[in-house]
This record gives structure tokens, C-alpha cells and sequence, in this order.
């Protein structure tokens, strides 16, 4: 069975047409002809945009140059509500400053210290399942929410804060479309951006309430009993250069991100990953065995689970939670014989990327033996970027790769995950890669 993939527009719209499309989905606003294009041009009256699928050309923009092409403005539009000046929207010396004093806390040595709180949330997450219909996009979201928080403040979802936060970040996300006028026109800085009443508001909600958790760990730190978690560890980091620490206002974008980059990506993979896994019941059953074998999951068992790494990884690779990312171009560029003009959006797209006619072999199908064949391997390597790559390769990476399977685990050691008739999920790019009609499977004890 063929992964369900969104239907694409035809090759010539009107800018209205398009602007709506882009609005409703980006994954179906965009033409057949990316799965086979290295190299696509799009002009607007207001910007010139250029799509690029060829490895070299990627490795350029995310490894070679990655200060010759910063994050585009145009993806802070919907966000700094909620994300202020995080590393996730930032660039320059503020960017490498973030980075300096966030990095070590997602260092491999912590990934360890952060596996207790992780296997809390995913025996939680198993413990609240039984069999029956479940929507797995909301149980997904659920548990990775309960992941962040553990690892990050060492308090359940349950925790009334935690759940208070994890309501508003849903709000904000039903309530706020992907793109709004300043994403496709270049708007001053002073104009309001129009963005929905009901987003604004659940903006201030999450940052009011991410903002007393951070004042309260502070206070925790002050008085030498917080707890050895993620949270601590940053905020008691000093940049090496300067000998800074976050200041609470700077703490406060910087959960913000964990929270919406770590749980909104996390919980995408997750609910992809199983439904693939119910369409496919031999891969199911083959990771139910590895499981098994493994014994308790504990953190030395993971390095065991290597079919289950490359069927998370497969999952990765049809469904990236971020389907594009957009960098600008800071100074005149020369592309495959054409003239990139200084101030250009540079898309890079893991979708049709991961997806490409003229790179992998059976693109669109699931198939998680590819990751061990040559032509696996090296596309792992040049076209492969659910994580983007380079100096902004996202600093959780290590973790995520650690928390699907371990999630997937727990999951598939007890219960047995069919999809339900009738019900194929409709991919659509929102803030990551979900289904327009949610992910349903029907579960059973094994």
C-alpha cells in the first residue's frame, strides 16, 4: 500500500489562486514537477523565491555558506508571537550566542541523564492506551508533551501548568494559519500583522504561563534545589565567550522553541510512523520481535533496536514534520546557470526532497530496508535533512532520534496498532506535517 501523499496544484495559477492554496496547505499549493526539479523558480510582484532540491546545491546553503544565507524573516511572521527572539528565528552573533549556551545541555553524555524522564513518559503514554479506536495524532501530541516537560522541568503533563501550556499551544495552533499578508508581502516592521484574535491571545496565554514555570525554576537555582534536568542545565550555562547566562526574558523564547519544535515534530513523526506500521503489518510484526529481543528498555537496549531506528527514519523520510524551510539570500547568488538576486527566499524542501524521482529509488513507497542499501546510504547523506543540517541542524536531534523509537517501543511491546476502514489520513503542512482527519487506528492487546 502506497503512503497517502497531498495532491499537487498544476504547474501555472494565478497569485491569487496560489496565495490561497499556500494559506489552506503549503504541501498541495505546490507543483508535480518539484519531485523531479533541481532547481525551481517562483516570482510574486512582491519577492523572487527559488526551490532547490540539488544535494550540492543544498550542502551549499546549510553547510558550506550558512552566513551567506540566514533564516528568512518571512518565517517569524506567524511565529514571534509565541517564540520571540529565540534561536529558532534568530541569526548572526545573537544565533551563535544562543547557541554556545544551549548546545551542551543536548550533548550525547546528557542524552543519558535525560532517558529516566523519557521512559516515564513513554511507559505513561502506553499505560494510558487500551484497546479499541484511538485518534493517535492527539495521543501522540499528549506524549510528547509529557516528554518535554519531564526532560525539561521534571514535571508530568498531569502537572496542572504543564497541561495548561499544552491547551494553549493546541489553541494557538487551530487559531493561527500557516501564513499571514507579511509572509508574502514585505511589510515594515511598524504595520500590524492582522494575525488572528484568537491566536494573539493564546500567545500571551503561553508566554505568561512559560514565563511564571521559568521565574519559579530560577527561584529553584537561587536557593540551590532545583532539579538536575534540562531546564537547569541551560539556565545555568554561561556562554565561554562572555560568561552570560540567559536572562529570564531570554529563557523564556528559548522554552517556548523546545516546546513547539520538541512536541509539534515529535508527535508528527510519531502518529506517521504507527499508521505507516498499520499498513504495513509484516513491518510491524518484524519490530514487535526486535523489541522483544531487546529485553528491558533501558538506554544501553536502544543501540539494539536498529530496525526500529530505520523504520522511525523511513517515517522521517515520507512524512518530515517540517516540510520547508526558507533562508534569504544575503548577497548576489549564481544557481545552475541563473542569477539569485540578492534578498531571494531560498526553500529548502525536506518534502520533496525526501520524496525526489531522480535520487531515491521508490520514492513514494514505505520501505525501511533502503537505509541499508547503497542507494539508501547515500541519499542518507545528501538528501536526507528531516533535521535540516550544517551549523543549524536542529540541537534536539540526538534526542528525537532517541525518544520515537523508545515511544515506538513501548507502544508496539504491547499492543498491535490496524488501521481503521474507511479512515486514510489527508497529509497537510500546518505548523508541521499532520493529517487534515487525524491519524485513527484501532488498537489490540498483543
Amino acid at each position: 500500500m502506497t503512503p497517502p501523499k497531498p495532491p499537487s496544484r498544476p504547474d501555472r495559477v494565478a497569485l491569487w489562486r496560489y496565495a490561497k492554496l499556500f494559506r489552506a496547505d503549503l504541501l498541495s499549493a505546490q507543483p508535480a514537477r518539484l519531485y523531479r526539479a533541481w532547481m525551481a523558480e517562483f516570482r510574486t510582484p512582491f519577492f523572487r523565491s527559488f526551490l532547490v532540491n540539488q544535494p550540492d546545491l543544498v550542502a551549499e546553503v546549510l553547510k558550506a555558506r550558512p552566513e551567506d544565507f540566514p533564516k528568512s524573516d518571512r518565517v517569524a511572521e506567524g511565529l514571534r508571537p509565541i517564540l520571540g527572539n529565540s534561536v529558532f528565528l534568530t541569526n548572526g552573533a545573537t544565533w551563535e550566542r544562543q547557541r554556545r549556551i544551549i548546545d551542551p545541555a543536548f550533548e550525547g553524555g546528557r542524552l543519558r541523564d535525560t532517558f529516566p524522564a523519557m521512559q516515564a513518559a513513554a511507559r505513561a503514554c502506553a499505560d494510558r492506551l487500551g484497546p479499541g479506536e484511538v485518534e493517535f495524532e492527539a495521543e501522540a501530541s499528549h506524549a510528547a508533551a509529557d516528554v518535554i516537560f519531564r526532560t525539561l522541568f521534571s514535571i508530568p503533563i498531569e502537572h496542572e501548568m504543564a497541561a495548561q501550556v499544552f491547551a494553549e499551544f493546541r489553541a494557538y495552533q487551530q487559531a493561527q494559519p500557516i501564513v499571514n499578508l507579511a509572509a508574502l508581502v514585505p511589510l515594515p516592521r511598524w504595520m500590524p500583522r492582522f494575525l488572528p484574535r484568537r491566536a494573539r491571545r493564546a500567545g500571551r496565554r503561553i508566554r505568561a504561563l512559560i514565563t511564571a514555570l521559568t521565574e519559579a525554576r530560577m527561584a529553584q537555582i537561587r536557593a540551590g534545589t532545583a532539579p538536575d534536568d534540562l531546564a537547569t542545565k541551560i539556565m545555568t550555562t554561561r556562554d565561554p565567550e562572555t560568561g552570560e547566562t540567559f536572562s529570564a526574558a531570554e529563557m523564556v523564547d528559548q522554552v517556548a522553541i523546545f516546546f513547539l519544535a520538541g512536541h509539534e515534530t515529535s508527535a508528527s513523526a510519531l502518529g506517521w510512523t504507527l499508521y505507516l506500521l498499520a499498513t504495513h503489518p509484516d513491518w510491524q510484526e518484524a519490530l514487535a520481535d526486535e523489541i522483544a529481543g531487546a529485553g528491558a528498555l533501558d538506554f544501553a537496549a536502544m543501540s539494539k533496536l536498529r530496525l526500529t531506528r530505520d523504520v522511525f527514519r523511513e517515517a522521517l523520510r515520507l512524512y518530515p514534520p517540517v516540510p520547508m524551510m526558507v533562508r534569504q539570500a544575503a548577497c548576489p547568488e549564481h544557481f545552475r546557470d541563473r542569477e539569485v538576486p540578492q534578498g531571494s527566499q531560498i526553500v529548502l524542501s525536506p518534502w520533496h526532497l525526501h520524496r525526489h524521482e531522480r535520487l531515491w529509488e521508490a520514492p513514494d513507497a514505505f520501505d525501511p530496508a533502503r537505509w541499508q542499501s547503497e542507494n539508501g546510504r547515500k541519499c542518507q547523506r545528501e538528501a536526507f535533512i528531516p533535521f535540516s543540517a550544517g551549523a543549524r541542524v536542529c540541537t534536539g536531534a540526538g534526542f528525537a532520534m532517541l525518544e520515537g523509537p523508545l515511544l515506538l517501543a513501548e507502544i508496539l511491546r504491547r499492543f498491535r496498532v490496524i488501521p481503521v476502514e474507511g479512515r486514510v489520513p489527508e497529509p497537510v503542512a500546518h505548523l508541521t506535517v499532520r493529517s487534515r482527519t487525524g491519524i485513527w487506528l484501532r488498537l489490540e492487546h498483543r
